[in-house]
């Protein structure tokens, strides 16, 4: 029988190997070459392995990965020449092409866009190419391209550079691009239609053309005179042409010589809402006044066409109307030491007012026209905001005219109901203005009135018209008076003066003297009209420059509106406005309707009836 002890060293070394075995060793350096192809393929192809391919990767990343890890050997620089068919370097401040390109054989697509090319050397170019886009960058002549172009080259992409000159036409002929399918132009600054038309007839395969955005395509009869100067076209700037278009224009692309080269654009404005009524913050005028009038126009700017329009259409901002004859006769009657600019203090409220140098009031402004605006600011800032608005950038050497609609009284809903016609021959400067956009201003003109000859005191005003009943009712004032007693007198007393103040306004050009305007920004904000360059018809909006009305002033105008209809009920045909409380207190914000149309022709004949020269 063995003893215990040796029993129990016997299993020890079997027991020591074991938990040996169960401690995890150091694991040994494996070389690269060790590792299976397929284990490195695994890695690269599961979307979750850190060396996986980026989202958007195309075939030709993937294949060439793969053949990293299959036969590394034959990733040489020849290979990589002979390998791509497509090149795409977008946004890396790209300047010079040079003759490296030519090191890729077999490349038929270049794409250099949004780069700053200004200059590109054909001969560099591969003559395998079949796509080039070089949209975005600073190209100012086709010249270059054509001194060497691809011969294979199928679709041109120029958009969005500086391309300027009827000499551009020039370079889109069959003899540089004679087997060119697609054309891209847009936004460039090409004006002469009858030339590019010319010679884009000689691109037999032509099919897909892009022009939109450059000044020849704001004419009237932009599309139809391109769909027939060009038969085989299919579509022009991205929409199809249809049978019926090339039915309607038929004949008109032989009319070019006869048409006016100028661009149409109608300007619309509607109603004015949201305009907080001010007149009931004003004083009781007393016999020696002010009397004060309010009135509110929508002005916009718009490009210049020549020197001299601002007179034609309404006058720039700075200019100075001649008062009229009359207005002269009274500006000689004004005392020396009446102040030029009034100020007035409103209790709870205060006003934010800009008073005008110089300037007068037109005696009568045509329905629907554009009427001259009211003289020069003083506040600069002010001054800023009817300004028009232009980056430099875009529009650097135009100029801007500003126009009005007809000053209207304040109603709830301020009707401007104007329309303006804007012919422009100068497309360049018309492409630039659309890029920038117009501001459309709200304003808000204050006139104080006062006798032409003051009245001395205790001394009735000079006799006019109306006073026949004014003193018949100041005698039954009197009676009223003292029957009713001193309550009733001060109310008849309000409305004698009511009725006097209206009389003088009925007068206001023979017998009142008026202060220089004092002009108040309401609202001002910027008309997008891009969409035009881009191929739409009409630009509308409704520009909302938010809440101005008050409760206190909207309490009193409904206030004074149930008077008024009390007292009127037979002349008074509008609703009066509603009650206004704390809790349901919803003010309108001030906006404006503005409609911005270019003028397209629909048929070869309407073309022909608006614009034969």
């Amino acid at each position: 029988m063995e003893h215990p002890e040796e029993n129990k060293s016997r299993f020890l070394p079997r027991t020591w190997r074991t938990w040996r075995e169960l401690i995890p060793r150091d694991e040994e350096a494996v070389s690269p070459g060790e590792e299976p192809v397929e284990a490195l393929l695994g890695l690269v192809r599961s979307p979750h392995s850190p060396w996986a391919l980026l989202e958007g990767s195309s075939a030709e990343d993937r294949f060439l990965r793969e053949l990293a890890i299959q036969n590394p050997l034959m990733l040489k620089d020849t290979f990589f020449y002979s390998y791509f068919r497509s090149l795409r370097v977008v946004d890396k401040q790209v300047s010079l092409v040079d003759k490296d390109l030519l090191k890729f054989l077999n490349l038929e697509e270049l794409v250099l866009s949004a780069n700053q090319i200004q200059e590109i050397d054909a001969v560099n170019l591969p003559p395998t190419l079949k796509v080039l886009e070089l949209y975005g960058n600073e190209i100012c002549s086709m010249e270059c391209l054509c001194a060497a172009p691809p011969p294979r080259l199928q679709h041109l992409g120029l958009g969005h550079n500086k391309l300027l000159g009827p000499l551009e036409s020039l370079y889109v002929t069959c003899n540089h691009w004679p087997n060119l399918v697609s054309l891209d132009l847009s936004f460039n600054d090409l004006t002469d239609l009858q030339g590019m038309m010319a010679s884009l007839s000689t691109l037999r395969r032509l099919r897909l053309l892009v022009l939109q955005g450059n000044p020849l395509a704001l004419l009237p009869y932009y599309r139809g005179f391109t769909i027939d100067s060009l038969s085989q076209l299919c579509v022009l700037d991205d929409i199809t042409v249809s049978p019926s278009e090339k039915h309607q224009f038929r004949g008109l692309g032989r009319s070019g010589d006869l048409l006016a080269r100028q661009a149409q654009l109608v300007v619309t404005i509607g109603n004015v809402k949201g305009v907080q009524d001010t007149s009931v913050l004003d004083p009781e005028p007393g016999p020696q006044g002010p009397f004060i009038t309010y009135s509110y126009y929508v002005t916009y700017d718009f490009v210049e066409e020549e020197e001299g329009e601002g007179s034609e259409y309404g006058g720039v901002l700075a200019e100075i109307v001649m008062p009229s004859s009359s207005a002269e006769q009274l500006a000689e009657d004004i005392p020396e030491d009446v102040p030029e600019e009034v100020f007035e203090e409103h209790e709870d409220s205060a006003e934010s007012e800009l008073s005008a140098q110089s300037g007068e009031r037109e005696d009568s402004l045509v329905s629907g026209g554009s009427a001259p605006l009211p003289g020069v600011a003083d506040s600069a800032e002010e001054l800023a905001k009817l300004r028009p608005r232009r980056d430099p950038r875009l529009c650097p050497s135009p100029g801007t005219v500003l126009f009005s609609t007809v000053r209207k009284p304040w109603t709830d809903v301020i009707p401007c109901s104007y329309e303006m016609q804007h012919t422009l021959k100068d497309l360049v400067p018309l492409k630039a203005f659309l890029l920038a956009g117009t501001t459309v201003t709200i304003v808000e003109e204050k006139i104080l009135s006062w006798p032409a000859v003051l009245p001395p005191v205790d001394v009735p005003l000079p006799a006019k018209k109306g006073k026949g009943e004014t003193d018949k009712k100041g005698k039954k004032e009197k009676d009223k008076k003292g029957k009713d007693g001193k309550d009733t007198a001060g109310k008849r007393e309000k409305e004698v003066a009511k009725e006097q103040k209206g009389s003088k306004k009925k007068e206001l050009p023979k017998e009142l003297r008026q202060d220089p305007p004092i002009l108040r920004v309401l609202g001002s904000g910027l008309v997008v009209l891009e969409p035009l360059l881009a191929g739409e018809p009409l630009v509308s909006e409704v520009c909302n420059f938010g809440v101005i009305r008050t409760l206190e002033t909207d309490r009193l105008t409904s206030l004074r509106d149930s008077k008024n209809k009390n007292k009127r009920a037979k002349k008074e045909k509008t609703k009066p406005a509603a009650a206004v409380y704390d809790g349901d207190y919803q003010p309108q914000p001030l906006t404006v309707e503005v409609q911005i149309q270019l003028n397209q022709c629909r048929t070869a004949e309407e073309a022909l009836r608006e614009f034969a020269l």
